[in-house]
């Protein structure tokens, strides 16, 4: 269930609206609630931002699933299926994009 850093990374490179900074999203004490971020916020923010947050949710995910390894074919597939969800649906939270790819998976 290991979801790939590069997710949202790609997500963003592929996007061609003005960027933001992931701040924007913060609340006053600077912190970003990842579970209400959506496909389209992410898909606005700076490529570093999106690459330092991709990482975050992979980190998380891998946590949850106690994954300590990654298959790289796998990680460039699921990597591909949210970008297309994400695309598709960019009021969508990311969480529930993640969600929505790995149990249409199982």
């Amino acid at each position: 269930m290991a979801i790939p850093c590069l997710v949202v990374a790609a997500f963003i490179a592929s996007s061609a609206s003005a960027q933001v900074p992931l701040s924007s999203y913060a609340d006053k004490n600077g912190y970003v609630d990842v579970q209400k971020l959506t496909c389209a916020q992410l898909a606005g923010t700076f490529q570093e931002d999106a690459d330092l947050l991709a990482a975050w949710y992979s980190g998380w995910y891998n946590g949850l699933a106690k994954a300590h390894r990654a298959k790289i074919s796998r990680v460039k597939d699921d990597l591909h299926l949210v970008i297309v969800h994400c695309k598709a649906n960019p009021n969508v939270t990311i969480i529930k994009a993640i969600d929505s790819v790995f149990k249409g998976k199982k």
